[in-house]
């Protein structure tokens, strides 16, 4: 079964996107760029969509094309910066001239390294809410970023035909308990272990569902891995996330219990009853929204859910692709 991965919200990769008065870089032929110097710009493009520039190891794992050795890439980049085809800054890589993109990035990098211990303690809590069976951390923190406004994002599965049962317990203990708080405890994508494969495939995709980071459940999360493969087609360099130490998804005495409870037909009864009120909620706040508008932001099923008013996958693809048009790019894209 697949699912579709466009909920991440707009603010949680980095601080801002693009600014609209940039001069755009130095264009070149098309003709006269090497592969490797096509897809180091490919690279670029997406990133400095959010305003984020990348050191020579991270464009080396980002590139969209396999067997580039490092060495030549690095070769290819100081040819580029040297040329003036790209900017160098203190180690990072950039198309626009921006100084001021490193020392941002480097704050939002100093404060994911921050929060992490934090990340960790609340992805082992929500392991011990009732039928979740893998935590991952998604959005900005999953690429060691967080902005100062930022939230800790989760990425949750759980047992098939109880995922909305456990997602309204951890709703429900969220705006009891955190005041609705989503600083710390912003659980913004569920799946269950019969939907796992990712429905919609592109970079935008592919990128966020190889950047995300294993917190809770290794059995779980090496089925997600091995279920979302076709993300190597798009990122075949990205090193795999190690799983050895993600704890094994243990279930406590009081887990074990409420699972025992709900495992008949009173769960299923509350399952259901939970999708159609939520889903319920969703059509009354956003009935502006025509059909296909509303399709489009809002996946519900029992045994995915998202919620993504502002779709911002589809506005990052799209800009991204007028980019790569602009300069001749788009047919090294086709997958």
């Amino acid at each position: 079964m697949t699912y579709s991965f466009a909920a991440l919200r707009p603010c949680q990769f980095v601080l801002e996107r693009l600014p609209l008065d940039l001069q755009p870089p130095l264009l070149l032929e098309t003709s006269t760029i090497s592969t490797t110097g096509r897809a180091i710009r490919q690279v670029l493009h997406y990133f400095e969509l959010f305003s984020y520039p990348l050191d020579a190891e991270e464009i080396w794992q980002y590139l969209p094309v396999a067997g580039t050795p490092f060495e030549a890439m690095v070769q290819e980049l100081e040819r580029m910066a040297t040329q003036g085809e790209i900017v160098e800054n203190k180690g990072f890589y950039q198309l626009y001239r921006k100084p001021e993109w490193v020392p941002r990035r480097l704050v939002l990098n100093k404060r994911a390294e921050t929060m992490m211990p934090t990340a960790r303690r609340m992805a082992r809590f929500i392991g011990a809410f009732p039928y979740v069976r893998a935590v991952f951390v998604s959005g900005s923190m999953s690429k060691n970023c967080m902005a100062p406004d930022g939230d800790i994002d989760f990425f949750i599965v759980t047992a098939p035909g109880r995922m909305w049962f456990s997602r309204t317990l951890m709703v429900l203990f969220k705006k009891l308990f955190l005041l609705n708080s989503h600083k710390y405890f912003c659980i913004n994508y569920f799946v269950d272990t019969d939907h796992l494969e990712i429905h919609e495939k592109n970079l935008y995709t592919a990128t966020e569902t190889v950047t995300l980071l294993p917190m809770y459940g290794q059995e779980f999360c090496e089925k997600f891995v091995q279920a979302n493969t076709w993300a190597r087609d798009y990122l075949p360099q990205f090193p795999i996330r190690k799983l050895l130490d993600v704890p094994a998804g243990k279930a406590g005495f009081w887990k074990k219990t409420a699972e025992k409870i709900f495992s008949g037909s009173l769960g299923e009864w509350l399952d259901v009853n939970a999708m159609e009120t939520t889903l319920g909620y969703w059509r009354r706040k956003f009935k502006h929204f025509n059909k296909q508008k509303f399709d489009s932001a809002f996946s519900a099923g029992r045994g995915h859910s998202k919620h993504h008013p502002l779709h911002f996958q589809g506005k990052i693809m799209e800009s991204y692709q007028k980019i790569l048009q602009k300069e001749g790019l788009t047919e090294s894209l086709a997958k």
